[in-house]
């Protein structure tokens, strides 16, 4: 296969998924769609669409190749050394109350929506399952060190870890991912109304949710505040994907396994970042700034990886 041609089959992969998050920023310019619209939406995805798209992968999957304790362990090795050497940098040149946002618009990626819709383009069910075992891990690890860097800068706030715990155990892909293991596992079959009803709301998930992403970046925003926001995508988009999957390869994974981590590695700031920002009185500016670049970028960050990954024979 031509480098054109892999190039060709690349954008095949990546350009659906980033048209939908445009189509969403076009939709809601022109007034289509609106905040109450987003917010609707979000939540039913968050809440039922997404998990119920997790769990049907789940159960379909072969998990002696879905579920990779290796590939679990690596992740979240990978997590913790991304998150430390982010914060090391934050501390010499980012200003001590912008330190928590910019530390975690750095490595919380929006695995959940765009890393899956990435990978189930590229690897189909393979990406649906793996990624939804290892977006568990990913939900967990996030939310706690998300909560460790901005109540670290903000006077005043404190962790609750029982509230932190008790959070992570209501969340619908946590509860999704734990429900569906045990299926699986025992080969339990359901009726086929409830696969097929299931397909259909599992659907709405992608397209849905990649509407809403695309709807909520604000180039306003962008234009208001760069210089601090543009550090931190820049970590997120660029330097942390390439020092991750270039470790995971020296590890020793290849073909889908590395491509799925570069996937999740890649994925551009989660939005979830932004509520917890606001919710602990940080810098939410910077943190829908972040949001916004990382969106942006990834269109082109994604795109190129998945090409040099391919043009190797590496994913």
């Amino acid at each position: 296969m031509t480098l054109t041609e892999i190039f060709l089959q690349t954008l095949e992969t990546t350009l659906p998924v980033f048209a939908m998050v445009f189509i969403g920023l076009g939709l809601r310019r022109v007034g289509w769609i609106d905040g109450a619209f987003i917010n609707t939406a979000s939540a039913l995805v968050f809440r039922a669409t997404l998990p119920t798209l997790v769990f049907l992968s789940i159960i379909r999957a072969d998990l002696d190749t879905a579920f990779n304790p290796g590939l679990l362990v690596f992740y979240l090795l990978a997590t913790l050394g991304s998150f430390a050497l982010v914060w090391l940098w934050a501390h010499w040149r980012v200003a001590r109350e912008d330190r928590g946002v910019y530390v975690q618009g750095a490595f919380r990626g929006n695995c959940g929506i765009v890393g899956l819709a990435l990978a189930a383009n590229l690897y189909g069910d393979f990406g649906l399952s793996a990624g939804g075992i290892l977006l568990g891990l990913v939900i967990i690890s996030y939310n706690m060190l998300s909560v460790v860097v901005l109540v670290a800068y903000q006077p005043g706030q404190r962790m609750d870890w029982r509230r932190i715990f008790h959070d992570i155990l209501r969340n619908p892909l946590i509860i999704a991912v734990l429900a569906a293991i045990p299926v699986a596992a025992l080969n339990i079959t359901l009726p086929g109304w409830v696969m097929t009803s299931g397909d259909y709301f599992a659907s709405l998930t992608l397209p849905l949710a990649l509407l809403c992403i695309g709807a909520t970046v604000s180039l306003g925003a962008i234009r208001s505040d760069s210089t601090t926001a543009l550090g931190s995508s820049l970590f997120k988009m660029v330097i942390l994907p390439l020092l991750c999957t270039a470790s995971a390869w020296l590890a020793g994974f290849q073909g889908p396994e590395l491509g799925l981590m570069f996937l999740f590695f890649a994925s551009p700031t989660a939005a979830a970042s932004f509520v917890m920002v606001k919710a602990l009185g940080g810098n939410d500016r910077l943190a829908a700034n972040i949001i916004a670049l990382t969106t942006l970028l990834a269109s082109l960050t994604v795109t190129f990886g998945v090409f040099i990954l391919r043009s190797a024979g590496l994913a």
